[in-house]
């Protein structure tokens, strides 16, 4: 996938693989040339994602070749044992869930797949969860919740899945379930925006004590789509509608809904998934080692009151 803004940078790249296959087929020696178009490219890189617009971000956010909670389950997670069910209805692959090890410690992690390719992206339906899915969560989190494991939650999501018979299967209530059971854990709970969070098919799962988020993710209550049909009537007012909207990691830490900022290499996390995979884990074991010290009475109180406080108002005159 080409994105827009990077097609000057994508150009070079395609130079520098001409030389390379050039340069091994002839025994030709051209690491200054690669090496300058390389330094051009890093730069253009620097300069042009300093400075993405909101609607680049989403871009960035959405590209396919972006780490996936498979790939993070599979660098991050030891002795992972996948869990299914909701108990009530069926599987639902949208979200993933089970139990491992991170770096020592016993976990329970749940997230949003949306799969690689077209095969992958459709038999988990894009990452957009049914009833089943967040009831599949719920059940997870209180088996955690029982046995003292720690929880991490990893979303995904351009949404929960809007389909009449995900309606007409109890989606919102699944959705407001999912979330009272974040609210009232008495285990660590730690959540992390890696691609898109999207309205409640994302909360459903981010409720944590502490929420990260990568530095090119989005996170928002519609989809940008979605907000220019209903309050533009254009869908093609998306671009206005993703500006309006705040969706973007430096504007939600602001406003205080995220907790920290993650950092991306140099052009995005598609460029470089292990190390961006790596730096969150290392994040996620300082947020870990310290929440695996506090009482579960103060891990839900602390968490109860941290959304809460979204909610406040404060009016001056």
């Amino acid at each position: 996938m080409i994105l827009d803004f990077e097609k000057s940078i994508i150009n070079l790249e395609d130079k520098i693989k001409k030389l390379r296959n050039l340069s091994n087929l002839d025994g030709i020696n051209i690491t200054t040339e690669i090496n300058r178009l390389q330094a051009k490219i890093n730069k253009l890189l620097r300069h042009t994602y300093s400075k993405l617009t909101p609607w680049q971000k989403l871009q960035v956010a959405r590209h396919p070749d972006r780490p996936h909670l498979s790939d993070y389950i599979e660098r991050l997670i030891s002795n992972f044992v996948p869990l299914a069910g909701d108990r009530y209805f069926a599987e639902d692959k949208a979200i993933i869930g089970g139990l491992g090890r991170f770096r020592g410690q016993s976990i329970m992690i749940i997230g949003h797949q949306k799969g690689h390719d077209i095969e992958s992206r459709l038999r988990h339906n894009f990452g957009m969860a049914k009833p089943e899915g967040y009831r599949k969560a719920s059940r997870l989190m209180k088996m955690a919740d029982h046995f003292h494991i720690p929880i991490l939650t990893l979303i995904d999501t351009s949404g929960a899945y809007p389909g009449i018979d995900a309606e007409a299967r109890g989606q919102a209530v699944a959705i407001a379930r999912s979330i009272e059971i974040c609210i009232n854990l008495r285990v660590p709970l730690i959540s992390a925006i890696i691609g898109e969070g999207g309205s409640g098919g994302a909360i459903a799962l981010a409720v944590g004590n502490v929420v990260l988020m990568l530095e090119h993710a989005i996170y928002s209550v519609i989809s940008p789509e979605g907000c220019a049909s209903i309050l533009w009537r254009n869908v093609d007012a998306v671009k206005d509608a993703t500006e309006a909207l705040r969706i973007t990691a430096q504007d939600l830490h602001k406003l205080a809904i995220i907790d920290e900022i993650i950092p991306e290499p140099l052009g995005g996390a598609h460029r470089n998934p292990e190390w961006t995979i790596d730096t969150l884990g290392d994040h996620i074991e300082y947020s870990l080692k310290n929440l695996i010290l506090l009482e579960g009475g103060v891990l839900r109180s602390r968490r109860r009151e941290k959304f809460l406080n979204m909610g406040k108002i404060t009016l001056t005159q």
